[in-house]
């Protein structure tokens, strides 16, 4: 499983990267090793709520699974999207095992 991260207009903290860590060990199970996960985190507009935009892009099973969120904080952000995405590779597995 290759991880890349991308922080844009903004200098990424410890505790945000260790936060990201701890949520991608759930697709460890799910993933193999030629799975790529692309995370895009970047700042909006400085000045107001909602300026944390977060993007999540997985390539796994031959597909790809894409979500994004514009959210108060990154952790928020990331919390959302990598939901999203596992929902989105959950249907896909179903939708596959049922042919």
């Amino acid at each position: 499983m290759d991880t890349r991260i991308q922080a844009v207009n903004f200098e990424m903290a410890e505790k945000l990267e260790k936060h990201i860590e701890k949520k991608l060990k759930k697709f460890e199970k799910t993933l193999d090793a030629s799975a790529l996960i692309e995370i895009k985190m970047k700042v909006v507009k400085p000045e107001t709520n909602l300026n944390k935009d977060t993007q999540v892009k997985i390539n796994a099973f031959g597909s790809e699974f894409f979500a994004s969120k514009i959210a108060d904080t990154f952790e928020e952000g990331i919390d959302d999207t990598l939901d999203a995405v596992a929902r989105q590779m959950e249907k896909f597995r179903e939708k596959r095992a049922g042919k």
